[in-house]
């Protein structure tokens, strides 16, 4: 990760100034130095998360990384008080407070896209009905698949329409199960939707999109803090925010400088890179209204034990980012 900053570096230093359009100015420096331990989810769209470091200086804070390869990895770490900051799911905030923790407080969501079933060359899916039959690899409990089992239930899509196939690990899984041909299409996230699309061993049918439903939406992530950090180092917190917005703007008003951050934060070639900015706009979506049906949904559906709808504003709290706008 420290590598990762040096390569971020000379991007930063010649974009820096440009990025603060609409973002506010540097919160004031903390008094003491600060030390703040964040989460690094390996994922395109929190790419800003590379150009944190040096600006957070400036703040008189430290920065501490530590890589995850998923959002519910991250959501553990937060809950157990090792991490201070992260990206995490859109439904995280809903699982910990269905386990009985408020300890996770969402600050912002992070970006939005459209989401197609990749489908292997050669199979059929054009419509809905061509599910039948069929075999899709899933992540069960990811942020992904929410999104595909609500879109399923506000279609009145039976599950049991077609054969899910649990896939176990990232994303690079999902690839190889497509690519031997061990299912017909998966539902999966950025990059390797547009990897598997660019190398031409699928397409994304378009006619089945599951990003619109009322209860998930098309947020893709949310940044979210422990309570401790929120009351301890609430200064770090808003520096951070102050820093990740500033370059979270820059990036999407320029989509190859968005394809260059992302292919340096995940080590993925610049063509996939270019193929993944295209369809994912930086600056979250996510409110309290649609985490409240989120978490409505999400007990119905069965994953959750308890409707939590009704708490979910207790670990809601958007005001540092008001403050840093």
């Amino acid at each position: 990760m420290k590598t990762l900053y040096r390569t971020a570096t000379a991007v930063l230093i010649s974009g820096y100034m440009a990025s603060a359009a609409a973002v506010g100015p540097q919160p004031a420096a903390a008094p003491q130095k600060q030390v703040l331990t964040i989460g690094y989810v390996k994922v395109g769209h929190l790419s800003p998360m590379i150009f944190i470091s040096e600006p957070l200086k400036a703040c008189n804070v430290e920065v501490r990384p530590v890589e995850f390869v998923r959002y519910a990895d991250a959501r553990t770490a937060l809950l157990s008080g090792s991490i201070d900051v992260s990206g995490i799911g859109p439904a995280d905030l809903a699982i910990a407070l269905a386990q009985g923790s408020d300890k996770l407080v969402g600050l912002t969501g992070v970006a939005s896209s459209p989401k197609y079933l990749v489908t292997r060359k050669g199979v059929k899916m054009d419509d809905w009905k061509d599910l039948a039959g069929k075999r899709v690899g899933i992540a069960p409990g990811s942020a992904v698949w929410f999104q595909w089992a609500a879109t399923l239930a506000e279609k009145g899509i039976p599950y049991n329409t077609f054969t899910a196939v649990n896939i176990q690990g990232g994303g690079t899984a999902f690839v190889q199960a497509l690519q031997r041909g061990d299912v017909d299409a998966v539902a999966l996230w950025e990059p390797f939707e547009s990897q598997l699309v660019a190398d031409g061993t699928a397409f994304f049918a378009k006619n089945l999109e599951y990003s619109g439903s009322k209860a998930v939406g098309a947020e893709l992530g949310l940044l979210a803090a422990t309570r401790d950090a929120l009351q301890n180092k609430r200064e770090a917190v808003k520096c951070f925010l102050w820093a990740y917005k500033q370059a979270e703007e820059r990036l999407e008003k320029d989509p190859e400088a968005f394809a260059e951050a992302y292919a340096k934060y995940t080590n993925l070639p610049l063509p996939v890179t270019r193929e993944s900015v295209k369809l994912i706009k930086l600056g979250g979506v996510l409110d309290l209204d649609q985490l409240r049906r989120q978490a409505k949904t999400f007990n119905e559906l069965g994953v959750i034990p308890k409707d939590v709808s009704g708490e979910i504003d207790k670990v809601w709290d958007p005001t540092l980012v008001q403050e840093v706008m």
